[in-house]
């Protein structure tokens, strides 16, 4: 039976699992003709659904195979070709160079130069399966997840993927990733569910879940805090590694989708309408600070300068510093 699910702004997929499990090396759909992005005077106000930061170089990626690149703490953009046309959900940068990026008919992008110029090194239309997201331990270490439980490894930066399971029997929805500064990694889910990795991804366990609908972000804070976000302004904290959890009022029913913790410690969380929730404290309350238009935010991501690139629905801005969002 399909089950809709909220991509972080607007977006509503009408998904049907299929797809076997195994080890993928090479697919062959990989040998299909290759469709790629159309140049668009307009991308950096088209739907847009995640970003990554590192070095002073910001990737922005969306609907359509767009994929954006800022070199000047995202003042201005510059859409680059990509050998997609699917909707890319997902991007993440080891260093300044190598990044990957995943979207719908489970696609995987990969760059060597910065974004300049991508590869699809995975790609399977028939899993009907959108990926959400992706994460990289090191340069060769790497998951992408995604819908029906779509979880898969790499051990070689990418140019080969192995299908996994999370655990026997679960197919939920994979949402986000993300690596606490104590090493374990969080994932969450749709569902109320929440994973957690204490060897780098070769196991998981579930943890208790303090919540009945979708998350659709973790946000660890230092050592075993760990924030979780999603449907209708839910915020969940725990000091435990995510054994119990401690639910934080927000003051909106917005979705939530992604956070930050700022360099001077400030949380900041994105969600529809607008939402701008902000934490001094390490996640024990919020105010929020909403957006005058009120169009979803997907992600947001601090520059080197203090500023924060918002990207969603209205496509990617950037806000002078985190006090702006007052």
């Amino acid at each position: 039976m399909a089950r809709a699910l909220a991509l972080g702004v607007l977006l509503v997929l009408a998904l049907e699992s299929a797809g076997p499990s195994g080890l993928i090396l090479a697919q062959e759909s990989l040998t299909d003709p290759v469709e790629r992005s159309m140049m668009a005077p307009l991308a950096e106000k088209s739907l847009l659904l995640d970003g990554d930061y590192v070095d002073g170089l910001a990737v922005v990626v969306g609907e359509r195979g767009h994929v954006l690149i800022s070199e000047d703490q995202g003042r201005s953009w510059r859409q680059v070709e990509v050998p997609t046309v699917a909707t890319l959900t997902g991007v993440h940068f080891h260093d300044r160079n190598l990044g990957w990026a995943v979207g719908h008919d489970a696609t995987i992008l990969r760059t060597r130069d910065g974004g300049e110029s991508w590869e699809r090194v995975y790609y399977d239309p028939e899993e009907e399966s959108p990926l959400f997201d992706v994460w990289f331990s090191d340069a060769d270490n790497g998951f992408a997840v995604g819908a029906y439980g779509l979880f898969l490894v790499t051990a070689d930066g990418g140019s080969s993927w192995e299908r996994q399971t999370i655990l026997e029997y679960d197919d939920f929805h994979l949402h986000h990733i993300a690596r606490s500064d104590t090493g374990r990694i969080y994932m969450a889910a749709e569902a109320g569910t929440v994973y957690r990795s204490d060897d780098g991804g070769r196991s998981w366990i579930s943890l208790p879940s303090p919540y009945e609908g979708s998350l659709f972000g973790t946000l660890p804070l230092e050592g075993d805090t760990v924030l979780l976000f999603g449907l209708r302004g839910h915020v969940f904290r725990s000091e435990d590694e995510g054994v119990t959890w401690e639910a934080i009022e927000t003051g909106t029913v917005a979705a939530l989708n992604r956070g930050l913790r700022t360099s001077n410690g400030t949380v900041i969380i994105a969600g529809h309408d607008g939402t701008l929730l902000r934490s001094d404290d390490e996640g024990r309350s919020f105010t929020r600070q909403g957006l005058p238009d009120r169009e979803a935010l997907a992600q947001v991501l601090q520059t080197d300068d203090g500023g924060l690139i918002l990207i969603g629905e209205f496509g990617v801005g950037r806000l002078e510093d985190v006090e702006a969002g007052r």
